[in-house]
């Protein structure tokens, strides 16, 4: 699945992954692929990214944390998420 994370300064992240877990208000939950079609609100905390590689530029590289070669994270203040059609766009503050 195809994952966006966009904040309003420029595009932090576009790639393909296999699993997302995110902060909703509720408590953190995973999108894997084929996920059924969902919109979300985001609290403050981490997005962990699993995929089988990384490609980040060099201007937000800094923004995100390795846990390992297949996984890293990014921590936010709030954001938004919509999953449809197996694309993941995830608008972060």
């Amino acid at each position: 699945m195809i994952l966006e994370i966009v904040s309003p300064e420029a595009k932090i992240f576009s790639g393909e992954v296999t699993a997302v877990t995110l902060p909703g208000v509720d408590g953190s939950f995973q999108i894997l692929n084929h996920h059924a079609p969902i919109v979300s609100i985001l609290e403050k905390g981490t997005i962990k990214i699993a995929a089988s590689s990384f490609n980040f530029s060099k201007d937000v590289a800094s923004k995100f944390t390795k846990v390992n070669d297949q996984t890293y994270t990014l921590e936010i203040e709030s954001g938004t998420i919509e999953m449809k059609d197996n694309k993941i766009i995830v608008l972060v503050d």
